[in-house]
């Protein structure tokens, strides 16, 4: 009995000592917190040590007032942490001391005097324990920091970057007509005469011969989520003059001008899925899941629609191989087409042409040592459904007129590939007469195989020097089919006439890069310098960059270009890209880069 009475008695003390262990300052304080001191340095001498510490280094010029104004808020939020931890200890001390003196009242002789007495160690114990406690309940209902986001707010993470530009297109002399089949097969058909020889009035072009100077903005805001269990989502918005999937880029002056407004896309909206470290699962519209380190196959920015499995996983110190896979619609028949088209045997309706890409790569990282790193992959692509087919026999009386085959143009593209006629219109004059409206389809298929390397060498840290190489073949390409039907891509001759053709299914680009891997901070720097071949049918040419050549496929040459930092976030860029045609007619533009970046 002696004894349980002497632990309830050193229990007791137990906490009337932490309480009096208390930092005096957090006792002596009030319940409210007071008017927090002000920052200044004019400020009067303050009664409170601390603050008249920081007063004096402000005035000194060693710390600055915002950075003063920070710790005086730190130094508050401890002392409502200490405030709370005394009021808890009291409480509890209180307490039990009340159950210690009924319980040893209860069962000690009249008289009977108590001494108690507290180890070092106990008291230090419990006060830990308390103030975990309290730090516990102060993270978990947010009281500890005032104005601090609460717990969903803080799941979400928000980015975005704006870029300005300038842009010269400049052209040489010598440049021939290059047809625009993107207009024609996102408009009205163009009109050939009935011999299949191309209209004396030329269909639309694009421009070749007259320089042009431009400037223009990019601005980008996103948001990931951290959703539970693996998941999570984004979303991301992004300007541009229209749905094009490899420019976000809006021309000041344009859309009506006049100071008109500008549009904004849904440019990112997924769910991933990550049930382990080295596994994600992606679904909606997300970034390129496919390492490339390069644009020769990929715009750099190039969203993809679908869905897509990346895996990855060290089987051995520094060596990593990796596996992406996935399949993305590339275009989906509108329910609502089923209109009627006009044949010999009667109206019919519109089949499905739906199209897809599937893809697959692996490859593997492998770090040599602490400053040399080697990557590399191999991937290949199907598109099915790209490659257009001649129509059933079809009567076009009017360029409103549909047939079978028209769904199986590009609904976007830019300019390279080679394009054949879709539509099998038979010379008619009675009892209708027939009008050669064309669309256009692509004359190959895609399967393209795409090789990919970078060597990055950091002896020199925060200086890298690395090497970029990627190589590009279309699989499917059969020269041969291709000729036969081929309305581009034709090669001069002396007496003016289209000649054979000459388009070909490769593809490669080197580059090397010397300076910083990314721009962050002032003065961060690097240049980089390469060369591009992309033959007209290596690649879909709606996919891949569109500034060298002013876009597309089937060009060729030199780029150099550097980034300069100038600020935190804040870098200048600065690129000039050579390009010149290699089937066809005659083709070249320098195209000049001034950019101002900015991302937050």
């Amino acid at each position: 009995m002696w004894r349980e009475t002497k632990k309830r008695e050193l229990a007791t003390a137990a906490a009337v000592l932490l309480a009096l262990a208390a930092p005096a300052a957090a006792q002596d304080e009030p319940a409210q917190p007071a008017k927090r001191p002000t920052v200044s340095r004019n400020a009067a001498p303050s009664s409170n040590a601390t603050v008249n510490l920081i007063n004096l280094l402000v005035k000194q010029g060693v710390l600055g007032e915002d950075q003063a104004a920070a710790l005086i808020k730190q130094a508050d939020d401890e002392a409502y942490i200490a405030r709370q931890a005394t009021r808890d200890a009291t409480a509890k001390a209180e307490g039990a001391e009340k159950k210690a003196t009924n319980a040893a009242d209860a069962v000690s002789p009249p008289g009977t005097k108590r001494v108690t007495y507290v180890p070092e160690i106990v008291k230090k114990q419990l006060r830990d324990e308390i103030r975990a406690e309290v730090m516990a309940k102060a993270e978990k209902e947010n009281w500890a920091s005032p104005g601090k986001y609460p717990e969903w707010a803080q799941r979400i993470r928000f980015y975005g970057d704006i870029r300005a530009r300038y842009e010269g297109d400049f052209f040489p002399r010598g440049n021939g007509p290059l047809q625009n089949f993107n207009a024609t097969n996102t408009g009205n058909p163009f009109l050939e005469d009935n011999a299949n020889a191309i209209n004396p009035y030329f269909p639309p072009t694009y421009n070749t011969n007259q320089d042009r100077e431009r400037f223009r903005f990019r601005a980008r805001l996103g948001a990931d989520v951290d959703l539970f269990e693996g998941f999570s989502a984004g979303l991301r918005i992004a300007t541009g003059e229209n749905s094009s999937p490899v420019s976000t880029n809006q021309t000041f002056g344009a859309n009506g001008g006049n100071f008109s407004k500008y549009a904004l896309w849904l440019d990112r909206a997924f769910v991933k899925y990550q049930p382990v470290q080295d596994v994600v699962g992606s679904v909606g519209r997300f970034d390129n899941p496919f390492w490339s380190p390069t644009d020769l196959a990929w715009y750099k920015d190039l969203g993809f629609d679908g869905f897509a499995i990346q895996a990855k996983h060290e089987v051995a110190e520094g060596f990593t191989p990796f596996f992406v896979g996935g399949a993305f619609p590339v275009f989906n028949t509108d329910l609502n087409a089923g209109l009627n088209i006009s044949t010999l045997s009667g109206p019919i309706k519109s089949p499905s042409r739906d199209k897809w890409l599937f893809g697959g790569q692996g490859g593997f990282g492998a770090r040599f040592d602490p400053e040399t790193s080697l990557t590399m992959a191999v991937a290949y692509y199907d598109f099915t459904n790209v490659r257009g087919q001649l129509s059933s026999p079809c009567l076009v009386a009017t360029a409103s007129d549909i047939c079978d085959t028209d769904l199986l143009r590009p609904p976007f593209a830019q300019k390279g590939n080679t394009y054949m006629r879709l539509r099998n219109i038979p010379t008619l004059t009675s009892p209708v007469t027939t009008l050669n409206y064309q669309y256009y389809g692509l004359a190959s298929d895609f399967r393209p195989l795409v090789a990919s390397a970078e060597l990055d060498f950091a002896q020199f840290n925060p200086i890298h020097i690395i090497l970029d190489a990627e190589y590009v073949w279309n699989t499917a390409f059969n020269r041969a089919a291709v000729s036969a039907i081929a309305v581009n891509n034709l090669g001069p001759t002396t007496t003016g006439a289209p000649g054979p053709f000459n388009g070909g299914n490769q593809g490669w680009l080197a580059r090397l890069t010397v300076g910083n891997k990314e721009i962050k901070h002032l003065w961060d720097w690097n240049a980089h310098v390469g060369y591009k071949y992309l033959e007209s049918d290596a690649m879909v040419d709606a996919f891949v960059d569109s500034d060298f050549g002013l876009g597309g496929t089937n060009l060729k040459g030199y780029f150099i270009g550097g980034n300069l930092g100038l600020g935190e976030n804040v870098w200048a860029s600065v690129r000039w890209m050579s390009a010149n045609g290699i089937a066809g007619l005659p083709y070249a533009v320098d195209v000049v880069q001034l950019d101002l970046n900015a991302r937050f």
